[in-house]
């Protein structure tokens, strides 16, 4: 497998961009890290998540119709502590201390994926390689969609733009009981290798594995009985997965930004690695306090992809220097200001892959 290389320019871009970001927190006397905005924002979602859940299982209402919004609710909620603890913790952006980023990752495991497999997929391999068909994972999502140009087309991409909501609901629960198995028996990401796991990782991996099916399998057919747990699992892990799939999908594939192949001969694509990124990543709703809260500051998915180590609560503050050094140095800066154009674009971009 060819791994790509990225050019190095003598003036670079991504060095200005670093100089100033870096001014800027020393000016401001602040780490990058996280806050106790984003503390709070963790304790509020985690007991939250905790109260809906005991709820569920242990008080469930008599009403279906307020059980199923429950099961809503708790999809919404296992999204937003992804958005907002796993992913910062899993960049090392939640705090200074090691113990805390780790523990805030490892929330991912108690909601049933596995934070090692993720940090491969998302850290190295889509925060590197962003959309380049063969090496970025997120946009694989074969035979049922196709996300770009260079990907096979079949008949049933002319109506992908329809029912692709259908195929985003089965991400979550496809990721928990398919895909981190996959990785795991086969230490792959796509065609990229996953560094050796020691016995801890192996240990972990298993045992939150165990400890998700007791929690969201046993532990609710016990209470519930089976009929019941199964409406209310499919109602909260397909909510759930229609929600991540959305967030991470309007950052990426919308009509604007691009999808760059590498140089067969040199291995090499086009740009320098900043400028890759910015071409390939779009912000959405970035004025929305309520948007920016519940995604965890993946509206600012210019400023996360640049700054991947600097916590989401400081994207709204840092995206005005990028947006000025990228006026200066001619780079577009893609940015939709709604969360329905963003979907907009994204179904257009859908449709036109469908029918090319």
């Amino acid at each position: 497998m060819i791994i790509p290389k990225f050019l190095n320019p003598t003036n670079s871009f991504h060095s200005e961009l670093r100089k100033r970001i870096s001014d800027y927190f020393v000016d401001i006397k602040t780490k990058p890290t996280g806050n106790i905005k984003l503390y709070s924002k963790a304790i509020i979602l985690v007991v939250s998540f905790v109260f809906v859940y005991v709820h569920l299982i242990f008080f469930t209402s008599d009403f279906i119709w307020l059980s199923l919004l429950e099961c809503v609710l708790l999809g919404a909620l296992t999204s937003a502590i992804g958005f907002n603890i796993m992913h910062d913790g899993a960049h090392g952006s939640f705090s200074q201390q090691k113990w805390l980023n780790d523990l805030a990752g490892l929330s991912l495991n108690v909601l049933g994926a596995n934070v090692f497999m993720w940090k491969t997929k998302h850290n190295v391999v889509h925060h590197t390689f962003t959309n380049i068909e063969g090496m970025d994972d997120d946009i694989n999502a074969k035979p049922f969609l196709r996300l770009c140009e260079t990907q096979k087309r079949y008949k049933i991409h002319r109506f992908q733009h329809v029912y692709f909501l259908a195929a985003y609901s089965l991400l979550y629960i496809y990721w928990i009981f398919f895909t981190d198995y996959k990785k795991y028996f086969t230490m792959k990401v796509g065609g990229m290798p996953i560094k050796k796991m020691s016995m801890s990782e192996h240990f972990t991996f298993w045992g939150f594995k165990a400890l998700h099916l007791v929690l969201f399998i046993f532990i609710p057919i016990f209470f519930v009985g089976f009929t019941a747990w199964l409406i209310g699992f499919l109602t909260y892990g397909l909510f759930a997965g229609i929600v991540l799939s959305l967030v991470f999908q309007l950052a990426h594939t919308v009509e604007d930004t691009h999808f760059p192949t590498m140089d067969i001969s040199t291995g090499k694509v086009e740009d320098e690695w900043a400028v890759h990124q910015l071409k390939t990543t779009a912000n959405f709703a970035t004025r929305s306090k309520i948007v920016s809260w519940f995604t965890g500051g993946l509206n600012f998915q210019i400023e996360h992809h640049l700054f991947p180590h600097i916590s989401h609560v400081h994207y709204p503050e840092i995206s005005k220097i990028v947006q000025q050094v990228c006026r200066e140095y001619n780079i577009p800066y893609i940015e939709y200001p709604k969360v329905r154009l963003a979907v907009a674009s994204h179904i257009s971009h859908l449709r036109e892959m469908g029918r090319k």
